[in-house]
């Protein structure tokens, strides 16, 4: 079975950074696109940023230029890295995979909290 973990959230200041990162088992790591979702308090989760088999990008206008999601197949794992951190980026961060390019998201990890002090 698919399984997604997510690692890296934490406590940063305003206009820091952190990386995260997300273990992919179960299934072969190249059959599937992977994306960022995020979920702050009282709001809907939203996409954050989704990478594509052949390594094509996508963010939401709120983290573009700031963001940078990347996979390494090798170690199937993908990473977000969040740099000039702002308190509304305080999310849980959830890491998740489509069965197939382009496909919606069918596979989801379980969070981890990050959290922008001002």
């Amino acid at each position: 079975q698919v399984q997604l973990v997510e690692s890296g959230g934490g406590l940063v200041q305003a206009g820091g950074s952190l990386r995260l990162s997300c273990v992919v088992s179960g299934s072969p790591f190249s059959l599937i696109d992977m994306g960022w979702y995020r979920q702050a308090p009282g709001k809907q989760r939203e996409v954050v940023a989704r990478i594509t088999r052949g390594g094509i990008t996508n963010y939401v206008d709120s983290v573009k230029d700031r963001f940078t999601i990347s996979r390494d197949n090798a170690k199937n794992t993908v990473y977000l890295q969040m740099n000039s951190l702002k308190p509304e980026d305080t999310a849980i961060y959830y890491c998740a995979g489509a069965s197939r390019s382009s496909g919606p998201m069918n596979y989801w990890g379980k969070g981890t909290l990050v959290t922008v002090s001002s």
